[in-house]
């Protein structure tokens, strides 16, 4: 074979791919294994290379935050610590889910999982949705859970070590040009839009989507007192997000540390989950989707695809030889496009090494092209694109379609209100 023919064949086999996806015509776990089956009987890369989703530590800390969740709801403990919550978060629908969001927010201050923060948030918020009268799968409930996926991934992005993406930025930028970023100056430049902003976009397209009544609750439940198998998994989850947020110190990433919890609350006498409790508390199919969006990625930038895609339409981008809106909107666009191809975790290692070029062409500083695909990474617009969305979807139990709108939804305000925003914000911190 050609190395024409190659190319050719592995490009055919990536859109097709990121077609089913994006059309949802078939199951996402379906579509991930014939990723796998059609790029390895072709051979379009090596198999380390298309089951490397396998190898990542995104992966293992999906499938360990499936177990954690489940340890948490079995136990009681998702119930009890919605008890606490449920009072003052109950009163109407819309504190629920400004509550929700809020809590997203906070706990990825002292967390830097997004998997993680999901596997615990979201056991906690469905049970504080079913103690305020709103079923498992109603439109309430579903609502919820796309709070607690798009509000972990969407707003952890205005604050550096709390998302994946903005740590590969942060890897890339250094590796390539000596940029150190910060936590400080990160988090001022992206907090207002990207935090305040895009939450309160979200909060509003989830209440236009989802409708619910929660019953006001004004006492809380007299529950038991905490009993030993509760002590011991808050205990486990105490020393589990200790060593999540000094991850700094000991240099063990999070994915093995959730992995090593997993593993204890699976442990006969031990832990917390029976052998029937994983396999069904563990929703694999969303496991294999995740393998499969981060196999994708892997071909596309080691198959060159992602760098020749970049290279052409910088070729073709209608950028002006001064900073200005335009061309702030135009390297967005640009970012955004390359996220269908690489997703949010692949488009900073892609787009970063030739911001040189693409500060060059716009006019705009170097730092100022680094930190703008914030924004747009942080904003995709279908939920494949961001791992953590899909993730929180199966535990939740989200029907791919309403994952959808909600995606589109805030797509789309996020461009027309808050985009120009994030421009005047830039321009008044002096990045544009």
């Amino acid at each position: 074979m050609t190395s024409d023919m190659h190319f050719w064949l592995t490009t055919l086999v990536i859109a097709i791919t990121i077609l089913l996806w994006a059309s949802a015509r078939l199951p996402e776990y379906l579509t991930a294994l014939l990723f796998f089956a059609a790029a390895t009987l072709l051979n379009i890369a090596p198999t380390s290379t298309i089951f490397s989703g396998f190898a990542s530590s995104a992966f293992w800390l999906v499938l360990s935050g499936f177990v954690l969740g489940a340890a948490i709801r079995k136990v009681g403990l998702a119930q009890r610590w919605a008890n606490y919550l449920v009072v003052p978060l109950s009163q109407s629908w819309p504190r629920m889910v400004v509550g929700t969001l809020v809590l997203t927010y906070l706990l990825a201050l002292v967390m830097p999982s997004n998997m993680g923060r999901i596997a615990l948030l979201m056991p906690v918020v469905l049970a504080l949705g079913e103690q305020a009268g709103i079923k498992a799968g109603s439109s309430g409930s579903i609502g919820l859970a796309l709070a607690v996926g798009f509000g972990t991934f969407q707003l952890s992005a205005s604050i550096l070590p709390a998302n994946v993406p903005n740590l590969v930025l942060s890897g890339a930028a250094e590796n390539a040009y000596q940029i150190h970023l910060q936590w400080l100056p990160w988090w001022l430049l992206h907090m207002p839009v990207v935090g305040i902003g895009k939450g309160m976009v979200l909060a509003a397209a989830i209440l236009f989507l989802f409708r619910a009544q929660p019953q006001p609750v004004r006492h809380r439940d007299q529950l038991e007192p905490l009993s030993r198998s509760e002590w011991r998994l808050m205990g486990l989850l105490a020393i589990t997000l200790l060593l999540w947020m000094i991850d700094s110190l000991h240099g063990l990433p999070a994915a093995w540390i959730g992995l090593a919890a997993a593993c204890i609350c699976l442990l006969p006498r031990i832990g917390f989950l029976s052998s029937d409790d994983f396999a069904s508390g563990v929703n694999f199919r969303t496991c294999i989707y995740i393998a499969g969006i981060l196999g994708v990625a892997t071909v596309v930038v080691d198959s060159g695809l992602g760098r020749l895609i970049a290279n052409l339409l910088l070729s073709v981008l209608p950028l002006q030889d001064h900073a200005s809106f335009g061309n702030f909107a135009v390297l967005n666009s640009l970012v955004s496009l390359l996220n269908f191809v690489l997703t949010a975790n692949g488009v900073p290692a892609m787009v970063t090494p030739i911001a040189q070029e693409l500060a060059t062409a716009s006019g705009f500083s170097l730092m100022s092209v680094v930190m703008m695909q914030v924004f747009a990474y942080a904003t995709p617009l279908l939920p494949y694109q961001a791992s953590p969305v899909v993730v929180a979807m199966g535990l939740g139990n989200v029907p791919a379609k309403a994952g959808l709108q909600l995606c589109v939804l805030v797509f789309i305000f996020s461009v027309l209100l808050l985009l120009p925003l994030d421009y005047l914000w830039f321009r008044l911190l002096g990045y544009a």
